[in-house]
């Protein structure tokens, strides 16, 4: 059996991870946190956000795993899942799906995040029905040099109590006073340390991030998503997670986190304020030219889905599958859409909020 390399222990850390640094860098995260938090109440549909954010978190995260795809893969797998699209897209669409239910489960248990959900966010991420590992042989190796520079915990018992000790910290607010950003940051180390799946550790840790952060309520709903700063940042990421390992160098690695929360919070509320005004200039058009076709639930529903279809708009508005094309028609008539074909289906995309999309994530 393989020796774990890093002996893991319950958290908070023995030490003063509470430095100047980190608490200066703590109130600028707060402070862009707290900004995104009250701007994405202004948005009337908070499923839009939810929905549009999922994806271009999903695809973030996946990238990380480098599993690559463009924006219109991902859009085009969305509308025909049983189409013949990359395996990327697909893998991207599981993990939408997976974010999905772990904030469904969020509000199924009051607020707790535990194991028996993010096994089942693994399952469904994997497409598999095991839970955590309970085999040896699992090691970390350096993607070019294939060198092993982590082993985690071998033994199926120990990884069931290191998780059993982390859902205690994650759940128990009266465990320790650090700040909820803080936590997060010890806990995703944590997790990622214990490495208790055969597979998908990294996007179910990414998942558990967002997560912790509604928990807490510095979020309403699942909007903050770090993998495109870990994407960018990503010799980085697991330069200063082994780090810790090496040398306890928490300091740093929460420095990270925070930077990481900072920097996104800005992006999304970028993000939101775009489709924010988006949705005003298409709203005002809509009632101009197609007044008799407008509604908000027809507004809402190109916003949710970028790239839209007839069985979306008869869904959405509870309306004949005829009367669905003739308004999508006519929204592409007026160049509010762009109508396109995929064999024998037509889809309508909303080119403006495809582009915000490109624009605010460096163009992938």
């Amino acid at each position: 059996m393989l020796t774990p390399t890093y002996l893991i222990r319950p958290l908070p850390p023995q030490k003063d991870i509470e430095t100047v640094p980190v608490l200066r860098a703590l109130v600028e995260a707060n402070k862009a946190l707290a900004e995104l938090k009250g701007r994405a109440a202004t948005i009337p549909n908070q499923g839009i956000l939810i929905d549009t954010l999922a994806l271009q978190e999903a695809k973030a995260s996946s990238e990380i795993e480098n599993i690559v795809t463009t924006q219109d893969e991902l859009f085009q797998a969305d509308l025909f899942p049983e189409g013949p699209d990359s395996v990327a897209a697909k893998e991207v669409a599981l993990y939408r799906d997976a974010l999905h239910l772990g904030f469904r489960q969020l509000k199924e248990t009051d607020g707790l995040i535990l194991n028996k959900g993010l096994i089942a966010i693994f399952q469904m991420l994997k497409k598999r029905n095991d839970g955590f590992r309970n085999t040896p042989g699992t090691a970390l190796k350096n993607e070019r040099t294939r060198e092993v520079v982590f082993v985690p915990p071998q033994d199926g018992r120990e990884i069931i109590g290191h998780m059993s000790d982390l859902e205690r910290f994650v759940n128990d607010d009266g465990l320790c006073d650090l700040d909820p950003l803080i936590k997060m940051a010890l806990i995703h180390h944590q997790f990622e340390s214990i490495h208790p799946f055969p597979d998908g550790n990294g996007r179910v840790g990414r998942i558990l991030n967002v997560l912790y952060l509604t928990r807490t309520g510095l979020l309403d709903i699942p909007i903050l998503y770090l993998s495109r700063y870990i994407t960018r940042h990503k010799d980085e990421y697991y330069h200063l997670l082994q780090k810790v390992r090496d040398e306890g160098a928490w300091e740093a690695w929460i420095l990270y986190m925070l930077r990481a929360v900072a920097e996104t919070s800005r992006i999304t509320l970028e993000l939101i304020e775009g489709m924010r005004a988006q949705m005003a200039t298409m709203k005002q058009r809509m009632r101009t030219e197609l007044p008799k076709i407008y509604s908000q639930e027809l507004l809402n529903n190109l916003f949710r889905h970028p790239y839209t279809k007839i069985e979306y708009v008869q869904a959405d508005l509870s309306i004949a599958r005829q009367t669905a094309g003739k308004y999508l028609d006519q929204l592409s008539e007026k160049g509010l859409l762009s109508k396109h074909r995929s064999g024998r289906s037509n889809y309508y995309i909303n080119a403006p909020l495809v582009r915000l999309f490109l624009e605010v994530s460096g163009g992938a």
